[in-house]
């Protein structure tokens, strides 16, 4: 208990450390975006309703520490703002829509990724020199060599354009009316199955490769040498001795593709014009819109440090000597 307090702890620090970052960042940079609207505007807008903008965004006319601290409050309370570029739409309510696609697209993915190479890692190590183990790392090495946005090019160049099997863009067909129906589920499915076969295919290659070398690092341990001396059958061998202890990098890895997925999908989305946080983030920078720019770092920076709690949790669980810290 006492070491799952002290990290809850660090962890609490470490979301203000990066909530303060998160609030000088924007104002070190060069340009605002209220007077980026003021300049485009020419003199249609008068000081008066550059001030009523300013004030309307959120933007406080105060010294910087005041600033500060209404920003820690706004946080606090949930309160981000609002969009500038999507005016007068809130910003957890943006960020709520985009949220909603970018979990059930990234998330699925993740899942599968993570099931499918820690199983092909375990195979590979346990037949460790077949053609099954070359076949399987040489592919594993392959994924983890090429960037996602080369995978996801390609992907969209030969299904979407050249063969013509699945759309280009979108979440969903535009045309179907939003509704919990078979009809929008299957166009849902049918439009995400080519940003997540491409997530999968670059997932997948980390967990296999990390899974692979700590069964091969174990295999030679004592007790598994024990468990066959035994008589135990080699599938129980492989599952409960060796792939239980060489799971726990695994789940490091795993806390940190779920603490990424609000942000690592960003070139996947913006390739296919995916509605997820990842797309809103980077219309976000080509407008400059603060507001949304500081709630979604909020988001990927409370994602990550709930992930790896998440992952402590697992492993008190996994390594009982733990609870003894």
């Amino acid at each position: 208990m006492a070491f799952l307090l002290r990290r809850l702890m660090f962890y609490l620090a470490a979301f203000l450390v990066a909530a303060t970052i998160n609030f000088f960042l924007p104002r070190m940079m060069p340009g605002d975006p209220i007077d980026i609207m003021f300049s485009s505007a020419g003199s249609s807008l008068t000081l008066e309703n550059l001030n009523a903008l300013k004030l309307t965004f959120g933007f406080i006319d105060a010294p910087l520490g005041q600033q500060y601290l209404a920003y820690l409050r706004s946080v606090f309370t949930g309160d981000l703002g609002m969009s500038i570029k999507y005016f007068p739409m809130p910003v957890s309510e943006l960020l709520g829509r985009s949220l909603i696609w970018t979990v059930s697209l990234v998330g699925i993915a993740t899942v599968i990724s993570f099931i499918l190479g820690t199983l092909l890692g375990v195979m590979a190590a346990w037949k460790r020199g077949s053609r099954f183990d070359s076949a399987v790392s040489l592919l594993a090495i392959f994924a983890t060599s090429i960037p996602a946005v080369v995978v996801a090019l390609l992907v969209l160049f030969v299904f979407g354009y050249e063969l013509r099997w699945f759309p280009n863009g979108y979440a969903a067909d535009p045309l179907i009316d939003p509704a919990f129906s078979w009809q929008y589920i299957q166009s849902v499915l049918y439009h995400g199955t080519l940003p997540l076969v491409t997530l999968v295919f670059v997932l997948t290659g980390g967990f296999l490769v990390t899974m692979r070398n700590n069964m091969i690092n174990l295999l030679g341990e004592d007790y598994i040498v024990m468990g066959r001396a035994k008589g135990l059958a080699e599938r129980d061998v492989m599952l409960w001795y060796a792939a239980r202890n060489a799971l726990l990098p695994t789940v490091s890895n795993l806390a940190i593709a779920l603490g990424t997925v609000l942000s690592g999908s960003l070139v996947v989305e913006v390739v296919f014009n995916y509605p997820g946080l990842g797309n809103t983030l980077y219309q976000a920078i080509l407008a400059r819109d603060y507001p949304v720019i500081q709630g979604q770092l909020l988001i990927m920076t409370g994602a990550m440090l709930v992930a790896n709690f998440v992952v402590d949790l697992s492993y008190v669980l996994l390594d009982p000597r733990l609870k003894k810290a």
